[in-house]
């Protein structure tokens, strides 16, 4: 790919001669734009990542800033995220970088901000700072190194790219912008991974004293590479967040995150340590990547984080990926926008114009109604979220338990939040990062969710949480490994289940059953029937606590049993060879600890899941926490959001309904998500502790009775908010 030349190489040490005529932003001296914020869009050409040459002048042609501010300030937008640099070309007259050829004279970044003062809309450069592919052509010492001194196609953060990076933010804010989107901390999304640069290498040697470790062992000294890389792209962040407030105080900065699943070690980044830096934490959604569930979840994860910052989440209007130059159904837009603003966030739309730079009038049209709504709903979103149970998630146990296949560490937690979404039970998210006792009470329920590794810090926390009154539900094979990953001798937790973990199930196929007499939460669960809990079991005996149930494995046949047959798809359950109880119960001083032998998350998200063993847990959560502030009833397709800010407690509802989808071309089984395209209508059933002064809906289409401390209402739309008043 042809490059444009560089007339100095290194050009960035001329960053400093530029201090003197920066322009203050206007955000600077008012509220943060990112503090008002409740929807905006990111507006960037789409073709260059597919390959381009300089003698490519159709190339984003008619790529405008004007037209770009034009658009969104009708489509009711409260900023614009534009692109300036991505990994080929700047959409600005740099002198660091070639400027998109199709551009010819033009500036997309001065004519974005020149319209933007006309509608006091405040601009925010869009920087992308890994996979720059002219840089590392520019400067190919930059680049990460395997272990064996192989080059790979990514950014060192160790390497001298930073000051690179700030002779680019300099020339972007002589422009008067008011903040900056930097994107990618990456440090690659699967093998190889890096780096072991000369650069890493030394700096490495300078902190430990000795060479860097090129096994990949997972053993203490994987440790240190693990701890390197994790804090290497933390600093990388944290120095250009320095830079930025230091010489252009007022200006916004935020990093894309990548701390979340499905996300895991590759990436360099914990939930918690980099989820701090920056104003504000942006992640994105989309059901391509994260699921229609993954909407609402990641919002949490993301706020998760750090007490009181704003989240925002980025969404795209294509039906399959940023890229694919396709436009979504009114109604879809609109229920993944409510979603996210339900749970606090404020979203961000991504437009990727056609490949001259041409904007899409059906998808602005659109735009004006989602945002729209969104404005005339504003008072009713950003009040804090009410929450029966806490989600643990352990990063910890992401990295050095999933390893390379994270989906065996995480997916217990998804599969939680997935059961208490079609139960209505009010949830939150716990990080293992910032799991303090403070955190903890929070949440009148706790979940660990096949936490198999808990640091002995962990353990105390959540020791004094169950003490002081606090609940624990635990479940599979939570607590059975050290730090680095390997099987204890002994459960972590062993104390507080009140019972010996003698073994863990070799099978995936295990089944539970209660008889009629032996069921502790709940007599919705089907009795005297052994049904499928696919996933991690453990055998235990109980020794202070009470055991109910039975843990049943599955049969084997006698090829299964030689290896000569695999055990992808369930058995029967042996229903003749119990192995264990199916659940604990303990109460630790005023608390009280429930443990599934099984787990029912995991099987939530996996190929055999079924609705008995998803509702395992919302019925423990009910017997732990029996009388709730509120108890939701409505249709599993709908997720409801509740929250409370003084006496005013707000329950929204987002509805999703889609066709079926067809049978694939490629891929099968995998069926590609459909998009939502109807208005549905549904009831529901709420109950509160006391009886709500008053009762009303935003729609007035939504009929509502309030019957004591009963309320029934019908609804038809996307997304309803209903309100109540207590004294």
């Amino acid at each position: 790919m042809p490059f444009l030349p560089m007339t100095t190489k290194r050009l960035f040490v001329f960053a400093l001669a530029l201090h003197s005529v920066v322009m203050t932003p206007l955000a600077a001296q008012k509220t943060p734009w990112f503090e008002r914020a409740l929807v905006g869009i990111e507006t960037g050409p789409t073709g260059a990542q597919f390959g381009s040459d300089m003698a490519d002048l159709g190339y984003v042609a008619r790529f405008n800033g004007r037209e770009c501010i034009e658009k969104a300030a009708a489509a009711h937008c409260d900023y614009m995220v534009i692109w300036a640099r991505d990994g080929v070309y700047t959409y600005y007259d740099s002198k660091l970088q070639p400027k998109a050829p199709g551009l010819g004279e033009r500036d997309v970044l001065r004519e974005t901000v020149e319209e933007a003062k006309k509608h006091q809309m405040p601009v925010i450069a869009y920087c992308v700072l890994q996979y720059p592919t002219h840089t590392l052509h520019e400067h190919p010492d930059w680049r990460m190194r395997d272990k064996e001194g192989n080059p790979i196609e990514r950014i060192c953060f160790n390497s001298p790219y930073i000051g690179y990076v700030k002779g680019l933010l300099h020339e972007m804010m002589t422009y008067g912008i008011d903040g900056f989107h930097l994107d990618m901390v990456d440090q690659g999304f699967g093998p190889p991974y890096g780096c072991w640069c000369d650069h890493c290498q030394t700096k490495f040697k300078e902190q430990h004293g000795h060479e860097m470790p090129r096994a990949m062992r997972w053993d203490a000294d994987w440790e240190k590479i693990m701890e390197f890389r994790y804090d290497s792209s933390a600093a990388f962040e944290t120095e250009l967040e320095r830079y930025i407030k230091e010489t252009w105080p007022g200006t916004s900065v935020d990093f894309n995150y990548h701390g979340n699943p499905p996300f895991s070690f590759e990436v360099g980044q914990r939930p918690v340590q980099h989820g701090v830096t920056g104003d504000f934490i942006t992640g994105e959604t989309g059901q391509w990547a994260f699921s229609a569930l993954g909407v609402g979840f990641n919002a949490a994860f993301y706020r998760a984080t750090a007490k009181d910052r704003r989240v925002q989440v980025v969404m795209q209007r294509g039906v399959r990926h940023y890229h694919d130059q396709t436009t979504r159904p009114l109604n879809d837009m609109r229920w993944e926008t409510m979603t996210l603003l339900a749970h606090g966030a404020f979203g961000t739309m991504v437009d990727k114009t056609a490949y001259d730079g041409w904007l899409d009038p059906v998808f602005y049209e659109r735009l004006g109604k989602v945002f729209g709504e969104a404005h005339a709903k504003r008072e009713y979103f950003g009040q804090p979220v009410h929450a029966d149970v806490g989600i643990y998630f352990s990063h910890r146990t992401r990295d050095w338990l999933g390893r390379e296949n994270a989906a065996n560490a995480w997916q217990g937690a998804l599969g939680a939040h997935k059961a208490f979404v079609y139960s209505h039970i009010p949830w939150g998210v716990v990080l293992d990062e910032n799991a303090g006792l403070e955190r903890l009470r929070t949440f009148p329920v706790i979940l660990l969710p096949n936490v198999g590794v808990l640091l002995d810090t962990e353990v105390a926390a959540l020791t004094k949480y169950v003490e002081a009154g606090g609940n624990l539900i635990i479940t599979g094979a939570t607590g059975l490994y050290d730090r680095l990953g390997n099987a204890r001798e002994t459960s972590a937790l062993e104390p507080l289940i009140g019972g010996r973990w003698i073994r863990t199930l070799d099978s995936l196929d295990n089944h539970v059953q209660f008889a009629s007499s032996d069921v502790p939460f709940s007599t919705d669960i089907v009795v005297d029937w052994p049904f499928l809990v696919q996933g991690k079991a453990v055998v235990y005996e109980a020794t202070t606590a009470k055991a109910f149930g039975k843990l049943l494995p599955p049969h084997r046949t006698v090829l299964q049993r030689e290896g000569k047959e695999g055990t992808r798809f369930p058995m029967s359950a042996d229903t003749a060879n119990p192995v264990g109880p199916a659940v604990l119960t303990n109460t630790i001083g005023k608390g009280r600890v429930f443990t599934f032998a099984c787990s029912p998350g995991e099987a939530a998200t996996s190929e055999f899941h079924i609705t008995e063993a998803r509702q395992l847990l919302p019925q423990a959560v009910r017997y732990l926490h029996s009388q709730p502030e509120i108890t939701v009833e409505a249709p599993a397709f709908v997720e409801s959001v509740v929250t409370r800010e003084g006496n005013t407690l707000r329950v929204h509802f987002i509805a999703r309904i889609e066709p079926s989808a067809a049978t694939p071309i490629t891929g099968r089984p995998a069926v590609l998500p459909t998009m939502m395209e109807d208005i549905p209508m549904f009831r529901v059933h709420l109950n509160f502790q006391s009886t709500p002064r008053s009762a009303k809906a935003f729609s007035d289409k939504t009929v509502i009775n309030l019957d004591d401390k009963q309320v029934t209402a019908l609804i038809e739309d996307v997304h309803e908010v209903l309100v109540f008043n207590f004294e």
